[in-house]
């Protein structure tokens, strides 16, 4: 077995982080105490959204004078990047620690090297995004889409957070440009935090986790039974069109968040 297929396992004090760099390089499992935080399966866990985050409108985006046509992988959209759907490299595995590497390429129109890093402590797991060029700019995000379990322990997550405006989305699911002031759930919405993602996850008399990033956007995603996402990210969804925040060769796209817990 390949080091891109094989499971890398983290662990510090009750806390153990499984992550698998042949499926996207996802965090496959979080356990806390021996409780599963994560909705299992292939598709789920938590999965690195990079080069962008949500949708592009028809799955196209221009860079300069340059038009791209990304797959449609959630018709009429491109959702997610490819990121999640790459074989990633082990650069380095320790007992709490580890960063994986990929190489851009096709369908993503440009070269680039992604990185990923993780860090974990008995109370909490800062994960790391990084995109950088070798020669031609071009616009990217990075962020990352947890299926945090819904249920722990007979106890429903409840979700709380302060923002200073929600993206309107239209029938495309798509942001119109507007902002408004932010709406009750459920959402499959982005919200903006000018000062920084700062949301909790409350699973009562189980646990509190705390989700944190300098970004200033964040999806939170709570349509279905299983499981409740927070998503922080570098741009809002189709950003790559409406906000291009450009990778240069002296300019990287860094991107972190923080996920803090205690029992409760």
């Amino acid at each position: 077995m390949s080091d891109s297929e094989e499971s890398i396992r983290l662990a510090a004090g009750d806390a153990e982080l499984t992550i698998t760099p042949g499926n996207g390089c996802r965090i496959g499992s979080l356990r806390i105490g021996g409780t599963e935080l994560l909705r299992q399966g292939e598709r789920y866990g938590c999965f690195p959204m990079v080069p962008w985050c949500g949708r592009i409108e028809d799955g196209q985006f221009r860079n300069g004078a340059v038009s791209h046509q990304m797959p449609l992988n959630s018709p009429p959209h491109a959702i997610h990047g490819t990121g999640r759907d790459t074989a990633w490299h082990t650069v380095s595995a320790g007992d709490s620690t580890a960063s994986f590497s990929y190489e851009l390429v096709e369908p993503w129109p440009y070269s680039g090297l992604v990185t990923q890093t993780f860090e974990l402590t008995e109370d909490s797991l800062t994960l790391g995004l990084g995109v950088e060029t070798y020669e031609t700019s071009f616009p990217a995000q990075a962020g990352w889409h947890p299926w945090f379990l819904r249920n722990l322990g007979g106890s429903d997550a409840e979700i709380d957070f302060t923002a200073e405006w929600q993206e309107e989305r239209g029938a495309d699911h798509l942001p119109t440009g507007r902002r408004i002031p932010p709406l009750p759930g459920p959402w499959d919405d982005c919200f903006g935090m000018p000062d920084g993602v700062d949301v909790t996850v409350t699973w009562p008399g189980q646990l509190e986790l705390k989700v944190a990033s300098r970004a200033e956007w964040v999806v939170v995603y709570d349509e279905q039974d299983e499981a409740v996402c927070v998503e922080p990210q570098s741009g809002p969804p189709n950003g790559l069109n409406t906000a291009p925040r450009l990778v240069t060769p002296l300019e990287p796209l860094e991107m972190a968040a923080t996920w803090s817990w205690r029992r409760l």
